[in-house]
């Protein structure tokens, strides 16, 4: 395999892993379950959500008001995975 390409899908797994770490803390911080007083997970949260913001915004303006929920972060995985699979098969082979 092509290290480029490798490089390439080690990115796209890791924006996914960030995503999905992000939605699951916020969730723990909106159900209280962890407690943003603690400096440690304040930083956590504030690190996951720079990280992940730039990405998450320009859907959730497109997106309709759903009240509570949101679901930014699986219409952005899904097209993570559309880019990934889209390099994959168009781009990789001609690398090769």
């Amino acid at each position: 395999m092509n290290p480029f390409i490798w490089l390439v899908n080690t990115l796209f797994d890791l924006v996914v892993w960030v995503v999905i770490a992000s939605a699951i803390m916020s969730w723990l911080v909106a159900f209280g379950v962890v407690n943003t007083r603690n400096q440690f997970i304040r930083m956590l949260v504030e690190t996951l959500y720079r990280l992940t913001e730039p990405m998450l915004r320009p859907i959730r303006r497109m997106l309709p008001n759903l009240g509570g929920v949101d679901i930014s972060p699986v219409v952005l995985l899904v097209g993570l995975y559309f880019v990934q699979y889209a390099f994959n098969y168009y781009i990789a082979p001609q690398l090769y």
